[in-house]
């Protein structure tokens, strides 16, 4: 059987000549190309030429049989892109470990094993920079490696079989050096058997200039203080490929994760990182004008991996997202392309269509850069402009040479329009800078004018760099020419005084106009809006997701939070601090997306408290789950605790400042039960409410539980059951209406349920219930005095704790008998269905249930504008409600039931 590759590949015809077409080496190669080449088929050839060669000679042996069947299965159309760059990355991992271990072999002869300064063995890595690190290895690739070891030591003096070291010790990062030296030779000497791999040592630090190898200190002192901006992009892609085997697999193991402590912080900023833009800007002009230089010399001819549309701008693009976000998001972390494109766009970061159109690129400028390699075995990336050249390549990717012109065109084109939008250069009216000062002035409100010369004069703006303070001025003038009101123009000095120190926030504004119009929109509508993104200026960021309208999925973003905290370790064990800042700004962006669907007119606040409640009720879970493994006093695997909502929280009518009325129930018969769970419940609550370096997430409030402050921190279920039956006050009844299991155990919460029921449907003396709310409802009224003119919405007579105490008081008057009423439904439904029991007037329910709405909407408007007295407004607006509710009133409290 004929092969292929014969056809296109000088190099597959010299490599047939060179083993024989009738050899058992041929043989083994038809067998290679029957099945997919994974790692332990390439194992099994470095045996086979192992057993008659030395390393040298059998890994060439080996990459040449290796070569030939993924050239052969490619072009049958037997191996698709993703299992030739798996098979290629297989082979310089296999190929690399067999370098190490022969060159260790070889200098330990000499100078014993390396030893860390605890006296240690320990190993060189070879960290697989770029496509060799992202298992993207095209097939004719240079493998750019960095060696890296554990710390500076000595060589033990002594062979590895027990023998004296012929020459002594030596230094570890010596030694290192040898064995680096001697380990990219045997793999890129090009011999009578060809190659392995060409190395490139380059990407170390400092380059040519640097030493050979970097111990793990000496890389993080780098990174700290001269790490440039385009080698986060290289190290985006690094991983351990290779190592020699001294130390031991568990030894490896812990220096892999120090090497990521080490890589991880240089490459992923905490915070959304937009300098970026420039540093790859920068980068991407001299890559495109040596590209350019190439193309003068290669009149007709394209490159498919530098030039323009070319796979290096694709990767750029997939990098870009990963650089900018990945420090808050581990779904862009990975080091591969094609997975990366595919998170951007069903992240609506990219557009679906032009993701999928990048990726569809992608594939297609590999695999014509593979043929390319095939042809010869070169590492070039060039498809020259010889048309018989072409034909060649085209048929290589089941394509006529004009089906191949015609594709690559429009990819390259599509690709190039892509990156370009990416890395466009920002507006020109971000790009000019501040209008003369003169100007300005003259057009400007005199107030904001002198509040804005006041900030440049102040020494945050001195302080500020360079560029940032060119960023204010021209952010400033821009909203000035946008026609930013007064209101909003203050507001926006507000922020950029708070961000001016912050340059990644200011360069996300400049870089996207469409953001920071959004940002202009916010400041001028809500004064609360406004402060929130002064305090949390982070949450910028989410302007530019396009999918800020969408819906959210409450159980993925938890589950995605969640993979993210197991990721906060310190020593192995959780960093609590950093896992509790991560929880306060993934909320704290949650809450803003919400925000800005609100003021967009996009959510009800009936459906914006559904939001904020299920949001609150996962935030408590999964401050549950971080604490509880962490109790010294913990006796189980999962607590038999649960977490019940009162107030707002309970009845789903949480607001964006609210806090959280809380109780802590459990049902544990083990004797440690109370003071774990009491515990447990100390920490949830300190976890939710402590101010962090990124702020706060709720406000709590125990004081519901049973006996209140001079209670328990948390009670046991039958505790509560008989505390409820024998000791509670009709108000706390009263609070048990609008109450809810909201996370933790369901049994537990079931449980309560039960409880919660029981209680409602108790046999009461109306007029006993009668008078003790009415007391209560004095009480309230007495605690929250209006001296003012207006009408507080919440508390005075008429307003929305009319309604509620309404509703109370029908629940816990008629739920005995009226089941229907026992549900947590809501102030409004419960009104309808006690309408529908016959004991209020079907008119009266529907007129008070529309000015709860009504209640709530304007609540929530004044809470977003801010105002000193938020919950009052001038009565006449709200007299038609006031009127209602009193009517309510007087009917279910007129009269008790005899």
């Amino acid at each position: 059987m004929g092969f292929v590759a014969e056809q296109y590949s000088g190099y597959f015809r010299r490599s047939l000549f060179a083993i024989g077409p009738d050899s058992e080496a041929c043989a083994w190669l038809q067998q290679l190309i029957a099945a997919p080449i994974d790692a332990s088929a390439i194992r099994a050839t470095l045996a086979r030429e192992s057993d008659r060669e030395p390393a040298p000679v059998a890994l060439r042996r080996m990459r040449r049989l290796v070569m030939m069947a993924l050239m052969e299965r490619d072009l049958r159309a037997l191996a698709p892109l993703a299992e030739v760059c798996s098979t290629m990355t297989r082979l310089a991992e296999i190929a690399t470990a067999a370098a190490l271990d022969a060159a260790m072999a070889e200098i330990a002869e000499s100078y014993g094993v390396p030893l860390d300064r605890a006296g240690a063995p320990q190993d060189l890595l070879a960290v697989g920079m770029g496509k060799g690190g992202a298992d993207e290895l095209n097939v004719s690739s240079d493998l750019d490696l960095v060696f890296v070891f554990r710390d500076e030591g000595i060589t033990s003096g002594v062979q590895p079989d027990g023998e004296p070291a012929r020459r002594g010790t030596l230094e570890a990062s010596d030694f290192f050096t040898r064995v680096a030296r001697r380990a990219s030779a045997i793999l890129s000497e090009n011999t009578a058997d060809g190659f392995v791999f060409r190395v490139d040592t380059r990407l170390r630090p400092n380059g040519d200039s640097g030493p050979l190898v970097v111990s793990l200190s000496m890389l993080e002192e780098y990174f700290y203080s001269q790490g440039r901006e385009w080698e986060r992009f290289a190290w985006l892609k690094a991983r351990v490929i290779a190592a020699s085997s001294v130390a031991g697999t568990a030894a490896l193991a812990r220096d892999e994760t120090a090497l990521t402590r080490v890589v991880q912080p240089f490459v992923f900023r905490r915070y959304i990182d937009y300098d970026v833009f420039a540093g790859l800007r920068d980068l991407h002009r001299m890559i495109r004008a040596e590209a350019g230089r190439r193309d003068a010399r290669h009149a007709g001819t394209r490159d498919v991996k530098l030039g323009r549309g070319g796979i290096r701008e694709i990767e750029f693009a997939a990098q870009l997202f990963e650089i900018v976000r990945g420090g808050r998001d581990l779904d862009l972390r990975d080091r591969a392309t094609l997975p990366t494109l595919a998170v951007l766009g069903e992240r609506n970061l990219l557009p679906a269509a032009e993701a999928a159109g990048l990726a569809k690129a992608y594939v297609l400028l590999r695999r014509v850069e593979h043929a390319i390699q095939y042809r010869e075995d070169e590492q070039t990336h060039r498809l020259v402009a010889d048309n018989e050249v072409r034909e060649e390549v085209a048929a290589m990717v089941g394509l006529t040479r004009a089906q191949l012109e015609t594709e690559l065109e429009d990819a390259c084109t599509l690709v190039e329009r892509v990156f370009n939008e990416l890395l466009a250069e920002p507006e020109s009216e971000h790009a000019g800078g501040a209008e003369g000062g003169d100007e300005l002035s003259e057009t400007l409100d005199s107030d904001t004018a002198r509040r804005f010369a006041s900030f440049r004069e102040g020494p945050r703006y001195r302080a500020a760099r360079a560029d940032a303070r060119r960023s204010i001025d021209a952010l400033f003038a821009d909203a000035h020419r946008r026609g930013t009101g007064t209101t909003g123009l203050n507001r926006l000095i507000d922020l950029l005084e708070t961000v001016c120190r912050r340059p990644a926030y200011l360069a996300l504004m400049v870089q996207f106009p469409h953001a920071f119009e959004r940002v202009l929109r916010m400041l001028g509508q809500s004064r609360w809006a406004a402060e929130y993104l002064i305090r949390h200026p982070i949450v910028l960021d989410e302007l530019l997701d396009g999918n800020l309208q969408a819906p959210v999925d409450y159980g993925a973003w938890q589950a995605s939070l969640n993979a993210r905290l197991d990721t906060a370790l310190i020593d192995g064990a959780p960093d609590v601090e950093l896992q509790m800042d991560m929880a306060r700004e993934s909320h704290h962006a949650q809450l803003f997306r919400l925000l800005a669907q609100d003021l967009e007119g996009s959510l009800s606040v009936e459906r914006l408290a559904d939001h904020l409640s299920d949001l609150a009720d996962r935030v408590i879970e999964i401050a549950i789950d971080r604490v509880w493994p962490q109790l010294r006093l913990r006796f189980r695997d999962h607590p038999q605790f649960a977490v019940i909502g009162y107030g707002r929280l309970g009845g789903k009518e949480l607001g964006y400042a609210s806090d959280l009325d809380l109780v802590f129930l459990y049902d544990d018969d083990d004797e440690r039960a109370p003071q774990a769970y009491a515990m447990l419940a100390q920490r949830v609550s300190a976890w939710l409410s402590t101010r962090t370096a990124a702020g706060q997430l709720f406000e709590t409030d125990l004081r519901l539980r049973p006996n209140g402050n001079a209670g328990l921190m948390v009670s046991s279920v039958l505790a509560f059951d008989q505390y409820q039956k024998e000791s509670a006050w009709v108000w706390e009844h009263q609070a048990l209406s609008r109450a809810r299991f909201c996370c933790g155990e369901a049994k537990v919460g079931a449980a309560f349920e039960v409880i919660r029921r029981e209680i409602l449907q108790l046999d009461r003396d109306p007029a006993t219930l009668r008078d003790e709310v009415l007391k209560m409802r004095v009480r309230m009224h007495d605690g929250h005095p209006n001296r003012s003119e207006l009408f507080d919405i919440k508390h005075d007579r008429g307003g929305m704790v009319d309604i509620e105490f309404s509703v109370q008081y029908l629940v816990l008057l008629h739920a005995r008998s009226h089941p229907r009423l026992l549900d947590n439904v809501g102030n409004i439904a419960l009104l309808g269905r006690a309408a529908e029991e016959g004991l209020i007037g079907s008119e009266s329910a529907a007129e008070v249930a529309d000015a709860y709405r009504r209640y709530r909407r304007l609540q929530h408007a004044l809470r977003l504008d801010n105002s000193e007295q938020f919950a009052r407004i001038e009565a006449a607006e709200v007299a038609p409600e006031v009127a209602a509710v009193t009517r309510l009133w007087d009917e279910v409290f007129a009269q008790p039931e005899q």
